[in-house]
């Protein structure tokens, strides 16, 4: 395991070789940390008292994150599917001891990441499972760490089997995906979004942005091509980036009326 390659302490991107910026935080989407760029390594992060959690987020989803959190503080879901695991979404934190609890749970046998705020230490997760990394093809020139391990795909839709979906909604990125499982709450379906389409406070509700942290607003034609590819896939939940932020029932109608909402005060440009 490489722990000495630099990371990003504002998104938590690893890189493969030293630089003096990281190109992720410095695109509008993202910002630099006020006190300008500022790197760590896995080394430093463990030294920091930083370890592996583990907890079970959903029936056959396990949420896999860091204690304390790093970065934007994200933690990433098991899907436990019947011929092999899928990792979705993606922390910097890695130790040997989470390899091998994640072990005990099934491995890897795939892993899909949503956006590039979530690269995280992707490679070193791929090398320790010896799993493939699914990226949606517009978004190659953000991987931070080019690897034999990362499989472009492009299109709208990718199969990973067992009922596991990949949709490119396109949503924040270019490249943005989600993971619809169809098997997932009983067969009622669950979708893992990230903050693609991302599960707000109330947990009734998700958003859709171009910038969360410099509140810049997603395009009305980009979300309804992303509703349009999801009209197929029946979900019950949908699964948000961090711990606990899932819509628990009746998901489709949430995205929905969410979409509804957003599109209503976004485009309300009749006389005051």
């Amino acid at each position: 395991m490489r722990d000495d390659l630099l990371i990003c302490r504002t998104c938590g991107a690893q890189y493969g070789a030293p630089r003096a910026d990281c190109p992720i935080c410095t695109d509008e989407r993202q910002y630099v940390g006020w006190d300008g760029q500022r790197w760590t390594t896995l080394a430093e992060l463990r030294e920091a008292g930083h370890r592996g959690r583990i907890e079970e987020e959903g029936p056959g989803i396990v949420g896999v994150g860091a204690a304390p959190p790093t970065a934007i503080g994200q933690r990433a879901l098991l899907v436990r599917a019947p011929s092999g695991n899928v990792l979705w979404d993606m922390i910097t934190y890695i130790d040997d001891d989470m390899v091998a609890r994640v072990r005990e749970l099934g491995g890897v046998a795939a892993i899909a990441i949503s956006h590039p705020h979530f690269y995280g230490s992707m490679i070193e997760w791929a090398h320790a499972f010896d799993a493939p990394v699914y990226i949606h093809e517009a978004d190659r020139e953000w991987v931070a760490r080019p690897d034999d391990s990362v499989v472009f795909w492009s299109g709208e839709t990718r199969s990973l089997g067992d009922g596991l979906t990949l949709v490119n909604a396109g949503v924040h990125f270019a490249g943005g995906q989600v993971l619809h499982w169809r098997d997932g709450e009983e067969g009622r379906g669950a979708l893992l979004s990230g903050d693609i389409l991302t599960v707000v406070q109330d947990r009734r509700y998700v958003s859709f942005m171009y910038s969360y942290p410099n509140h810049i607003p997603e395009r009305p034609r980009v979300i309804r091509r992303a509703l349009r590819l999801l009209e197929p896939y029946p979900f019950e939940r949908v699964y948000g980036a961090w711990w606990r932020r899932i819509v628990h029932a009746d998901g489709v109608e949430a995205v929905r009326r969410s979409a509804e909402r957003y599109l209503e005060h976004a485009l309300d440009d009749g006389p005051e």
